[in-house]
């Protein structure tokens, strides 16, 4: 049997690993920043009716430009924006990949915060973009005065903004997204997939006037629809029109589209555990501390938390209690996502036999 080394794959993938998280059949699965709790059962069927309805017409391609969903999407994030201003692909990744493909290219140069989403790295490799990753401020923040020296310097022509940010949990001000904005030529990528857990108010009252702001969004943290493989983005038309050029025909499938907008008109329903969410994640972040651990501040749906001997050790120490979480290689940390409140009760007990530095 050949191995990968034995094809005749580009010289910038050898040695290489794909992107992924373990997944594993434990208990306790707080590694990937799901949404631990099961959709509504009245969502579910309707979910469930709507995909039914589009098998009918499963012998025809979808909606290629899915301009219900793109209404619907509009609808729930407000803001003065239509279908226009929205895209939609299968998951954020996708949305990200296309913004890659059609702003991103050889020769051009994307920047990004670290640590952050290690997705940008890979995703400017597989679409020949350089990357940079500028150092962030002590305990993770970003500044204007920071993200700006880093923008002068590299003179990119994708920068992209975690808010708020992933591993760390960092809220973003709208100080830090408007000087971004205006010191780069190039455009601007707010990733919100963990706006909706956040106190913080959305780059999207931003868009107005600003057509290089791109606000990339998914259901698959706050919907807990991770599944569906829904991601989406606000932007000017143009910025939209960009993307259909390099977009695959067809890209969302009918099922995709009658199950996301089917559940975007639950969403008040959906977000009801947002609350419930947010309230584990402040628990994990009090207690930890309170066990000695340095805690960073977070506004996403996970903590990450410092002060272990060893990183790899304390995540089996878990693992063998059947409580899977995420190793991010940041030395000394782990990053948990916050669960039930069972999840976190037996995440937190746990967490006391960990071994600090």
């Amino acid at each position: 049997m050949a191995s990968l080394e034995d094809l005749p794959i580009r010289d910038d993938l050898r040695g290489r690993k794909p992107y992924g998280a373990p997944q594993l059949n434990v208990p306790v699965s707080l590694n990937v920043n799901e949404n631990t709790h099961r959709i509504p059962e009245e969502v579910a069927i309707d979910v469930v009716g709507a995909i039914a309805a589009s098998l009918i017409d499963i012998n025809r391609y979808p909606d290629r430009e899915f301009t219900e969903l793109r209404s619907a999407l509009a609808g729930y994030l407000g803001d003065g924006l239509t279908e226009q201003n929205l895209w939609a692909a299968n998951g954020s990744n996708e949305v990200l990949l296309q913004i890659f493909q059609a702003f991103g290219g050889p020769n051009r140069k994307a920047l990004g915060f670290g640590p952050t989403y290690s997705m940008y790295s890979l995703l400017a490799l597989t679409s020949g973009t350089s990357y940079v990753d500028a150092k962030r401020a002590d305990k993770y923040e970003l500044t204007p005065e920071l993200v700006v020296q880093a923008i002068e310097k590299e003179q990119p022509a994708i920068v992209l903004l975690c808010s708020p940010n992933n591993p760390t949990g960092t809220p973003l001000s709208l100080s830090v997204i408007e000087a971004a904005y205006e010191a780069t030529d190039g455009v601007l990528v707010v990733d919100e997939a963990y706006a909706e857990f956040s106190a913080s108010e959305s780059a999207t009252s931003l868009l107005e006037g600003r057509p290089r702001l791109l606000i990339s969004r998914t259901m698959s943290k706050a919907f807990a629809f991770a599944g569906a493989r829904v991601g989406y983005l606000a932007a000017d038309p143009a910025a939209i029109d960009a993307l259909r050029l390099v977009r695959l025909p067809y890209h969302l499938s009918a099922f995709t589209q009658a199950a996301a907008t089917a559940a975007l008109k639950h969403s008040a329903l959906m977000l009801k555990t947002v609350q419930d969410i947010g309230y584990q994640r402040d628990r994990m972040s009090v207690e930890l501390a309170a066990m000695g651990f340095e805690v960073f501040r977070s506004e996403a749906n996970f903590v990450l938390f410092a002060g272990l001997a060893d990183s790899a050790k304390s995540f089996e120490q878990l693992l063998a209690q059947g409580i899977l979480v995420r190793n991010v290689g940041i030395p000394n940390t782990l990053r948990v996502s916050a669960g039930t409140e069972e999840e976190t009760t037996k995440f937190l007990e746990a967490a006391q036999d960990l071994v600090k530095l």
